[in-house]
């Protein structure tokens, strides 16, 4: 009699899927239980490992929440469009950051007022740039430099703060009202501030753009 196959045992996860299977565990705990109701121990049982396993890679839930947070506005990026002309490429540009990061700004801000900010032991600016991360002005530069290459704008002339406005702006907007910003509000950030501004830095007028 010939005895059955042993069923194939699930493969293990280490290392770095390990660390991101139990990121994307973190943050769908932290979306439905919140920060305040968030352990370490939630965690680890609904990853169904135990909870060791969790500090040896964060000490606290504090670090925990801060680098699901992380690890999970890394994972979703937020795309950068190329429609042929600056103005199309804003409004999408920003049309898609306001809607990937409606959701990411509300869980980030609500786990802040929870008692992150007070229990890290961090400042709030540093609880600030961990949630928000670093700026990348070098996707948003390609963005002008197509710009300039059409002809659209001239880059040398138009100061850097100018540049980063419209995405400041949108940032500003998800922070306050947590929400997505409408297409009439990201449509007057681009034809009523940034576009006349740009035009004025790059040619002296705030004439209208060229159809």
């Amino acid at each position: 009699m010939s005895t059955p196959a042993a069923s194939p045992s699930r493969r293990r996860r280490r290392g770095p899927e390990l660390e991101a299977a139990l990121l994307d565990t973190a943050w769908d705990e932290l979306i439905e239980a919140g920060y305040a109701k968030l352990t370490m121990e939630s965690v680890a049982q609904r990853a169904r490992t135990g909870v060791a396993v969790l500090y040896r890679r964060w000490p606290n839930k504090d670090e925990l929440t801060l680098a699901a947070l992380e690890h999970y506005r890394l994972t979703h990026p937020v795309g950068l469009p190329d429609t042929g002309s600056l103005r199309g490429d804003l409004l999408d540009a920003l049309t898609g950051m306001g809607t990937a990061r409606a959701g990411y700004f509300a869980i980030a801000t609500a786990a802040a007022f929870s008692g992150l900010l007070a229990s890290t032991g961090l400042t709030t600016t540093q609880v600030r740039d961990r949630i928000l991360g670093p700026q990348r002005p070098e996707r948003v530069r390609t963005l002008y430099q197509r710009a300039h290459d059409r002809g659209e704008i001239d880059l040398q002339r138009i100061p850097a703060a100018v540049l980063a406005l419209p995405f400041d702006l949108v940032r500003h907007d998800l922070l306050m009202d947590l929400e997505a910003l409408s297409a009439d509000r990201i449509q007057s950030v681009v034809d009523e501030i940034f576009l006349p501004l740009a035009r004025h830095h790059s040619t002296g007028t705030d004439s209208p753009e060229p159809s």
